[in-house]
């Protein structure tokens, strides 16, 4: 495990990585899973100012128990197509960007992927970036928020958490996964009056229905901690990763959302008394 962090940056999290930790044996893997040893990361990027507030440095975990219909990164999907980075290689490449994040109201978010498949190295990474009072902040779908104490939920100071459709079955065929998990992370959050951004991506013909819109809309605002709802339009940068990936994309042929269709999602949100964007 030699590889050094700086290899891992690219022109964008866009670009296609695949089998980074293909020669790392199952058995590290599992142990790096349960000790937090090890991270898999994607990639990361500096300088990002749509991962959360200020200028960011962003980390994009590899790992996804998802299949959202409409991924542009899915070869995070599995984890080996990250690299292998320990966790005290991590916090020394954070270290580097402390006093500038700070001064430009900044911080670090970590990305995927799925974050929370790799729990242990997030928390334990997140516990050294906030020693070093840098703001943080996890992207994450909350499937599998129950692996987080609720002490350990104090070390993240902003979760930015997507919310992708309303309804059960609605939700499983976009995703392949329940909504439930998703809700009760939000009302938990709540609860502890843990801050939230809404991230909900638009997507003309699949998630524009304006009753769902307004369900999520009303629920959002019913949790008084959600500081912002994002309303991401729906893009085909990462169409070529389906195909290079040889996986089957049903979305080959949908366009991106259209300002008028942008605008009547956003004031749907706004109408709860909500700060959408």
């Amino acid at each position: 495990m030699t590889t050094t962090l700086p290899s891992l940056e690219g022109k964008s999290p866009y670009e296609l990585r695949l089998d980074q930790s293909r020669d790392i044996p199952e058995s590290a893997v599992r142990k790096a899973l349960q000790t937090g040893d090890i991270g898999f990361l994607h990639s990361f990027t500096t300088g990002s100012s749509v991962d959360g507030p200020g200028v960011r440095v962003v980390a994009w975990a590899a790992g996804c128990q998802w299949r959202c219909l409409y991924c542009h990164n899915p070869d995070t999907w599995n984890m080996m197509n990250g690299m292998p980075v320990t966790l005290d290689q991590a916090i020394d490449e954070l270290r580097k960007y402390r006093h500038g994040l700070k001064i430009m109201s900044g911080g670090f978010t970590l990305s995927g992927g799925e974050p929370l498949m790799q729990d242990r190295f997030a928390m334990r990474l997140f516990k050294a970036v906030k020693a070093m009072g840098i703001h943080t902040c996890v992207e994450t779908n909350g499937y599998l928020s129950q692996r987080l104490s609720d002490e350990e939920l104090e070390t993240i100071d902003l979760v930015m958490l997507g919310i992708k459709t309303w309804g059960g079955d609605k939700h499983r065929h976009l995703t392949g996964k329940d909504i439930e998990p998703t809700i009760e992370f939000a009302r938990r959050l709540a609860a502890r009056r843990r801050p939230i951004w809404i991230r909900f991506v638009l997507v003309p013909g699949l998630t524009d229905n304006a009753e769902d819109i307004s369900q999520i809309a009303h629920f959002a605002a019913s949790l008084g901690n959600v500081e912002r709802v994002e309303i991401l339009p729906f893009h085909q940068m990462g169409r070529f990763k389906w195909r290079e990936l040889g996986v089957n994309y049903q979305l080959d042929k949908t366009e991106a959302p259209s300002l008028d269709l942008t605008n009547r999602a956003l004031e749907i949100f706004r109408a709860e008394g909500l700060k959408a964007f």
